[in-house]
Order: structure tokens, then C-alpha cells, then sequence
């Protein structure tokens, strides 16, 4: 392979690896609104799509793998492939945790807390994942830190949505009156709700872990990483 054909293909990579950021979004989007809207339909569709997204990823783990045994790269370009291939790890986890919403989907009977603004946390998520996959196409390292610094907000409100879920929990709804069906229901919207915050603050530490490979990648700094 010529040397202009082997930069050819790493930027190849990268444009495969922004498309799959782009798939993976768009599937976590539709996952939660699917979640909020209680859209069943949509929900299929998410999971459904999952085997797409992971047959990308072996495709791209493919193309990592044969660069790398291939053509024996060094220094940046090494760090490029390897920092590649972490990220589309995360961005398949990503995609799973998507998944997962569509599954809730399926046990959202009704809003039981108005208050934890599910859609916010994950807006904020979402921007951070596409705030990320900006800061690899560009090779812009001071981005990756602010990346990293937005992830406390996120785990503060997560921490704080899943303190009034359970506050409320003890507070108001479960009364000397109600019955045990009406407990093991109950539990069971709590137990969707935690989860889906959960998934929501993973999404933010995936999204962390690829500012954190980024900055590897163009600086050789894993200040990040650990």
C-alpha cells in the first residue's frame, strides 16, 4: 500500500467511525422517546436495530485489526488506530444502553415521577456523546477536558433524580393503605425509572472515555484516562 493510500484508508476509518457515533445517537434519540412517549413501535425499532450497530462495529474492529498487522504503525498514527478502536467500543455500549430504553418502553405504564426529567439528562448526555465525536474528527485535545468536566453535572443529577425517586417513595406513595399489588407495582415503575437514569449517567462516562481517547490520540496525554 502507498503511503498516500494507507492515509487514505485511516481516514476512511475515522469517517466510519463518525458514521457509527451518528447511528448510535440517532438510536439512543429514539430510545428515549420512545420511553417518553410510551411508542412501543418506536421501541422495536431500537432493538431490532442493535444488531445493525453491532455488525459495524466488528466490521470497523476488522479494519483496526488489519491496519494494525498490516501496515505496523507508529506513534500517531498507532495511537489513532488503537484510540479508534476503544471508541467504538464505547460508542457499541452506547447503542446497547439504547437498547435498553426501547426494553423499558415496554413496562412505562405511566409517569409516576413528573419531577426526574428523564429527557433533560439525556439531552445533556447526547451532547456531551456528540461533543466528543467533534472533539476526534478535529483532533481537538482542550475539548476533551471540558467533556470530561460536564460529566460532574451529569452525575449530580442523576444522583438528584434518583434521590427524589426514592424520597417520593417513601414520602407519598406507598400509604398504611395500599395494598401489596399496588406496592409490587410501584416498585416496579422504581425500578424502571432507576434504571433509566443509570443507563443515562453510563452514556455520560462512555462519552468521557471517548474525550479521554481522543485526547490520547492527539497529544499522547492520558491524563484522562485514568
Amino acid at each position: 500500500m502507498t503511503r498516500q493510500g494507507y492515509q487514505e484508508t485511516l481516514e476512511a476509518l475515522r469517517e466510519d467511525v463518525l458514521y457509527m457515533s451518528e447511528v448510535v445517537l440517532e438510536r439512543l434519540r429514539m430510545g428515549l422517546n420512545a420511553l417518553e412517549q410510551k411508542d412501543r413501535e418506536l421501541a422495536e425499532q431500537v432493538i431490532e436495530g442493535d444488531d445493525e450497530i453491532n455488525q459495524m462495529y466488528l466490521e470497523l474492529e476488522g479494519d483496526c485489526i488489519d491496519l494494525l498487522a498490516l501496515q505496523q504503525p507508529v506513534a500517531g498514527d498507532l495511537r489513532f488506530i488503537a484510540s479508534s478502536f476503544k471508541i467504538i467500543t464505547d460508542l457499541e455500549r452506547i447503542a446497547d444502553l439504547a437498547t435498553n430504553l426501547g426494553g423499558y418502553t415496554f413496562d412505562a405504564e405511566q409517569d409516576v415521577y413528573p419531577d426526574v426529567d428523564v429527557q433533560a439528562i439525556g439531552d445533556v448526555t447526547i451532547g456531551m456523546v456528540e461533543d466528543a465525536m467533534a472533539a476526534y474528527a478535529d483532533d481537538d485535545a482542550d475539548a476533551c477536558f471540558s467533556i470530561s468536566e460536564r460529566d460532574d453535572a451529569v452525575d449530580d443529577q442523576c444522583r438528584a433524580a434518583s434521590q427524589t425517586v426514592v424520597r417520593d417513595l417513601i414520602e407519598r406513595e406507598i400509604g398504611e393503605s395500599a395494598t401489596e399489588e399496588e406496592v409490587e407495582d410501584l416498585m416496579q415503575d422504581v425500578s424502571r425509572l432507576l434504571l433509566t437514569i443509570r443507563d443515562l449517567e453510563r452514556v455520560g462516562d462512555h462519552a468521557v472515555n471517548i474525550a479521554a481517547r481522543t485526547l490520547y490520540m492527539v497529544e499522547n496525554d492520558d491524563e484522562l484516562i485514568y
